[in-house]
This record gives structure tokens, C-alpha cells and sequence, in this order.
């Protein structure tokens, strides 16, 4: 069993899918648009239906892990709230290019630096408004 982030992004789904790929290293699994359904459309819950080039459905390996990501109903106003994506790193290198890449166009919280319980840790919102932390747990001492 395992436990997958599913984000909608509200019509920018494709400029999420090239982002995280470039920031990310995250590997494209499938992406389907609201054409791809059967009989070439697709309703959203609220009845509407949205344009067929838009993301239905997509999926991305980023490391061990895999997020889902859709246009949802392409409102054009995607909201994150309540949670944070969290990045774990495997060294402080590759923690401070992550950070770098993910805050480009966005906005750090808390600067990548040292804390009791990681090597690297910050927090920042990417273009999309998606609160990331970053980090690299310090090995508890034996």
C-alpha cells in the first residue's frame, strides 16, 4: 500500500508536468486529456466540459514516488492549502538544487540551512502556489 499526492492544477497541468520534469528529474508515466475519454468528451463533476487538449489525468515518478495531477475543471485558479509536499533528499547538494530549481518563480519561506533534525532544510511556494519543504535528515547518532 502506499500513499500518492494528486494535485489540481486548474488548467496549467502541462506547464506543471515540464516544470517538475526540469526541476525535478520527474519521469512523464501517462497523460491523458479530456479528449482521450471515451466518446472524445469528459464532464467534471459540475457538469462542465472542458476543453479536450487539457490534462485529465497525468501521472510522474519524481525519485521512489509517484504524483498524479490533473487540469481539474480548468477554473485558472489553482488553490494548495492545508498541506506541503516534502522533498527528502539524499545529500545537501542535491537538496540545494532542488531548492533552487522549485523556487524559481516562486517564493522562498525559509531559506535551505542547517536544523536540529536535518543537514538542509527550507521551505518555499513554487509558481504554482504549492508549498514544498526540502530537506536532508540528520542519521540519529547509535
Amino acid at each position: 500500500m502506499s500513499i500518492q499526492s494528486y494535485l489540481f492544477f486548474e488548467g496549467r497541468a502541462d506547464e506543471a508536468i515540464a516544470f517538475y520534469r526540469q526541476a525535478l528529474d520527474a519521469e512523464l508515466l501517462m497523460r491523458l486529456t479530456y479528449a482521450d475519454a471515451p466518446g472524445g468528451t469528459a464532464q467534471c463533476p459540475d457538469g462542465s466540459t472542458p476543453p479536450g487538449d487539457k490534462v485529465m489525468h497525468a501521472g510522474l515518478r519524481i525519485g521512489d514516488s509517484e504524483m498524479g495531477l490533473s487540469d481539474g475543471m480548468c477554473s485558472g485558479k489553482p488553490e494548495f492549502k492545508g498541506f506541503s509536499m516534502t522533498l527528502v533528499c539524499a545529500d545537501d547538494a542535491e537538496a540545494r538544487r532542488r531548492f533552487d530549481a522549485l523556487a524559481e518563480g516562486g517564493r522562498v519561506n525559509m531559506p535551505l540551512s542547517e536544523s536540529f533534525f536535518a543537514t538542509a532544510f527550507g521551505m518555499l511556494v513554487d509558481r504554482f502556489g504549492v508549498d514544498w519543504m526540502v530537506m536532508v535528515p540528520k542519521v540519529p547518532a547509535d
